[in-house]
């Protein structure tokens, strides 16, 4: 790749290596929206607890069930990718982000104003919620795949980090559009109706514009006999006719399965699972943290402006750290990972002492930089670590990892940080520090993982 190319933004350079630009802003506001909806709904559920008089441990309860079902069925829906394609698991994870973001609006539209009972508006909000985590969970994994089946091993950490960033822009858009959402008509749920009808816009889109690529779709060429290897057809690997082979996927009864056990994923999959609960206790925790440290608890709808602007400040390091130092320091998995993960320990002791919103905002956006290295640099190390064909497979268990952290972390941070602030915030920085000392032992170098492995250029 001539220096010059170095510069140029990862959607441009993903465009030139076989996805258009277009389709690639699809991809990504696939993401974004489940992203930015998220995030919204962080923003708002620690006053909405609030407001219905529960523990604010039980909301990050709530949470669990979706997030085990997630972990369940991500590594089903994007083997079943392998045989439907991507497009259709796409469309199915935001159908059930749609669903269950209208459904929990309901919900807790109805225990704020009484109709139900808070314990009651709990079960019935998980059981919504877990719409997300059974369905929703089918379009990451499918969006991973879709990419990293098309960009050469040199590209890939970029890629990832250009997916990686749709989330994080997305949580920048969520917290920032959250308090504009609370009409006098929903109150605090608004973000969530509004949501799933922008879900509905994106799924629109998408079945319009994004070709099928299910299997049984015929293929051109001499793609047929290899349909991921860019050398089967050099107009493929150089973006010259973007439609060769778009409809063709790779015989699943040729592809075995991708074991977690695998030796080659082990390590990435030790840091990925450390790490992710050390991200998600963090986010579990600092709504609450504002709220007390700014002594909000007595107005809870005072609250969602400043967490809001906390998590957007967080999601702008995110994608400072995405869209420009990986990028321009050309950061590959394991230093991605390493560099991430000391940046993490120093931003969560920083908003742990803080005492005003600037510098809880300063504290959360240095751990965010972090978090912001750490995550594209697990992901595509653990694609890096498997053949082009298993891409499918390495995208389920990877958002299944995602998930995995959601399951226990929210809510035993949130638990820990109320026996005391600093054992939540000191169990953060242990997981933290666990994945530096493994991953410095234990990570493959960037130069092998980027230079060789299972998958060509």
């Amino acid at each position: 790749m001539a220096d010059r190319d170095l510069h140029l933004p990862v959607l441009e350079t993903s465009a030139a290596r076989g996805i258009s630009r277009g389709r690639m802003v699809l991809l990504f506001l696939v993401m974004l929206v489940t992203a930015a909806g998220n995030t919204a709904m962080q923003s708002v559920m620690p006053s909405v607890g609030t407001a219905l008089g529960v523990e604010d441990v039980w909301i990050s309860i709530a949470y669990t069930w979706s997030a085990l079902l997630w972990v369940i069925c991500a590594p089903i829906w994007a083997r079943r990718s392998d045989r439907r394609g991507r497009k259709a698991m796409m469309a199915i994870g935001l159908t059930g982000f749609i669903a269950s973001f209208a459904l929990c609006g309901l919900v807790l539209m109805f225990g704020l104003a009484g109709a139900i009972s808070a314990a009651a508006t709990l079960v019935f909000f998980a059981a919504a919620r877990s719409l997300y985590g059974g369905f929703g969970s089918a379009a990451p994994p499918a969006v991973q795949a879709y990419v990293a089946s098309r960009t050469p091993r040199s590209e890939r950490t970029k890629a990832m980090a250009l997916i990686a960033s749709s989330f994080g822009l997305g949580t920048v858009i969520g917290p920032a559009l959250a308090p504009l959402l609370i009409f006098p008509a929903t109150g605090l749920v608004g973000p969530f109706f509004a949501f799933a009808l922008v879900g509905a816009a994106v799924l629109i889109a998408l079945r319009l514009r994004l070709p099928n690529d299910a299997p049984t779709f015929a293929a051109r060429g001499d793609v047929v006999a290899a349909p991921f290897s860019a050398n089967s057809n050099p107009n493929v690997a150089r973006g010259e006719d973007e439609d060769v082979g778009e409809g063709v996927m790779p015989d699943p009864e040729t592809i075995p399965d991708l074991s977690w056990r695998d030796i080659r994923l082990r390590p990435w999959l030790v840091a990925g699972l450390l790490g992710g609960h050390a991200q998600a206790a963090t986010l579990g925790i600092i709504g609450f943290f504002i709220l007390d440290r700014l002594g909000l608890r007595a107005d809870p709808s005072a609250g969602t402006g400043p967490i809001g602007l906390v998590l957007m400040c967080g999601a702008i390091a995110t994608l400072l750290a995405q869209w420009g130092l990986i990028p321009m320091l050309k950061l590959g998995p394991r230093s991605s990972t390493l560099w991430g993960m000391a940046l993490a320990i120093i931003g969560v002791l920083g908003f742990s002492v803080a005492q005003d919103l600037h510098a809880i905002a300063l504290g959360f956006a240095v751990a965010s930089l972090g978090f912001g290295l750490y995550r594209p640099g697990f992901t595509a190390g653990a694609s890096l670590a498997v053949t082009r064909e298993e891409q499918g497979q390495i995208g389920g268990i990877v958002a299944s990892v995602n998930g995995a952290a959601y399951v226990v972390a929210p809510a035993a941070g949130v638990w820990l940080y109320g026996h005391h602030q600093w054992i939540g915030f000191a169990s953060i920085c242990v997981l933290c520090a666990a994945v530096f000392v493994f991953g410095w032992r234990s990570l493959q170098a960037d130069a092998v993982l980027e230079g060789s492995g299972g998958d060509d250029d």
